[in-house]
């Protein structure tokens, strides 16, 4: 196979995965740079195979063709094969079987796995290297860098899954000076990367090889599992980002410029995603991608007595809805584990067929990752232009007459403007108070993912209808 014509495809399948890209910024488009996404990534595999299959050669004029690929063997061929098939299987099953309450837990075990794959590919090419009995500087520098963040991402991947199911708790693991170890890490490893450049060969590269693979590891391990579960959202972007530049570092190494090209559209995007989400939860960009950032994980404000709180029935809260002139609904995670969309959808159309304003207010971490309540909206097929973020929502909610919180407690959290104590102190929330009357549907009086109380619930506009959040829903609806 030419070489032009493999890379020609690498150009079409990057040019479609920035496609993808830009389609995923908008509500609207989402659906189709989806599918660009996999169409590119279709194309990345076929040619990459095909490659790896026949071999490939470069021609150099005059009938001269320079090999620059050799055939794989037959054997090697029925691995591929064999591998493509377990994971396409494995692929379609798991995405058919995942809730969407599912989906934090499942990218971080995706993540997981980009993690490992840059770290074998580093082992490998160590081992070729060593074969052939010749190391080239740059290289093992390459290799190296590309061990270190696959580990990292990998063990950190690993823990993120495990918090986000609930396998482990979601509280910090705070050791004594947890910062100082991160940045001793970092030294530790500029140190190795240095000498595994200068002396890569026999036994003193392999202990290197060895040690900086244990150390990435335990990073990886304790940057996540320092982190509350307040900001689990970031971190899930923050692995995206070092998912990719993982990627992009076996791209160096193995010479493929795909890989590179890929990588750091995912690690550059990624990072991106992060200071949103950092600036959204008024978190410090530095310390996230460093670790340890954010709430300790402690409850603060427990024993404060805010009073009693207030009950409201569907029948009531109908009542209310039907003599609304403005209603807005903003959703968390709650609504996703309920399952409530669809019936949350069926309200607003009815409350909008008797002539009631109704737009929907996401905050930019609602659920457990970037955009998850407004991929439920879509599946429940709300119009996209009454869905609107936190900045553009909030200087209206003084003016609205009721707020239907759903699932959502942390983000409504008004801590999190008038307690400095807090520890989301700082955090910027939809500012539901200060609408006329707020309805929160909620199981119970139980604290959020953040473990923070919620005074909202206490307030003398604020009313709770507790239960599960589909069958309130539908309740109201039968109460019309």
């Amino acid at each position: 196979m030419s070489v032009s014509l493999v890379n020609g495809s690498y150009i079409i399948a990057g040019l479609l995965f920035i496609l993808a890209l830009a389609g995923l910024s908008k509500h609207e488009t989402s659906r189709r740079g989806n599918i660009l996404g996999a169409i590119g990534m279709g194309v990345a595999l076929v040619f990459v195979i095909l490659g790896v299959i026949f071999g490939t050669q470069e021609n150099l004029g005059g009938g001269v063709a320079l090999v620059t690929q050799q055939a794989a063997p037959a054997w090697a061929i029925a691995v591929i094969i064999a591998a493509l098939a377990i994971g396409a299987i494995l692929g379609v099953l798991k995405a058919r079987s995942v809730e969407m309450t599912g989906m934090p837990e499942l990218i971080a075990l995706f993540h997981s796995f980009v993690g490992l794959a840059a770290v074998l590919v580093g082992w490998v090419t160590y081992f070729e290297m060593a074969a052939a009995g010749s190391f080239d500087g740059l290289h093992c520098g390459e290799l190296f860098v590309g061990v270190f963040i696959g580990a990292v991402t990998f063990t950190g991947s690993i823990i993120a899954y495990l918090k986000l199911s609930a396998k482990i708790s979601s509280k910090p693991l705070m050791l004594p000076a947890h910062n100082v170890l991160n940045l001793g890490a970092i030294v530790v490893f500029l140190l190795l990367t240095v000498l595994f450049v200068l002396y890569p060969e026999g036994g003193l590269g392999l202990l290197l090889l060895v040690a900086v693979t244990v150390l990435a590891l335990l990073l990886g391990l304790h940057l996540v599992a320092s982190i509350g579960g307040g900001d689990m959202p970031v971190v899930i972007s923050m692995l995206n980002s070092y998912s990719g530049w993982a990627a992009a570092a076996s791209g160096f190494t193995l010479d493929n410029n795909l890989l590179i090209i890929t990588g750091a559209l995912v690690g550059s995007s990624g990072a991106y995603l992060s200071f949103i989400m950092c600036k959204a939860m008024n978190r410090d960009f530095i310390s996230v991608i460093a670790g340890g950032f954010g709430s300790d994980g402690a409850v603060k404000g427990e024993e404060k007595d805010y009073g009693e709180h207030r009950e409201i029935s569907a029948a009531e809260a109908a009542d209310a809805l039907i003599h609304a002139g403005s209603v807005v609904i903003t959703p968390g995670y709650g609504m996703a584990v309920a399952q409530a969309q669809n019936a949350v959808a069926d309200l607003t159309a009815k409350l909008r067929a008797k002539g009631v304003n109704v737009r929907f207010g996401i905050h930019p971490v609602a659920g457990r990752l970037p955009g998850h309540m407004n991929v439920l909206l879509a599946e429940a097929k709300v119009p996209y232009d009454i869905v609107l973020e936190m900045d553009e929502i909030n200087d209206d909610l003084a003016d609205t007459d009721i707020v239907l919180v759903i699932g959502a407690n942390d983000t409504v959290n008004p801590a999190a403007a008038e307690d400095p104590g807090s520890p989301i102190a700082g955090m910027p929330v939809l500012e539901v108070w200060k609408a006329d009357q707020v309805i929160v549907f909620k199981r119970s009086m139980a604290t959020g993912y953040a473990g923070v109380q919620n005074p909202l619930f206490f307030k003398e506009n604020a009313a709770m209808l507790f239960g599960d959040a589909k069958e309130r829903v539908e309740d109201i609806i039968k109460a019309f």
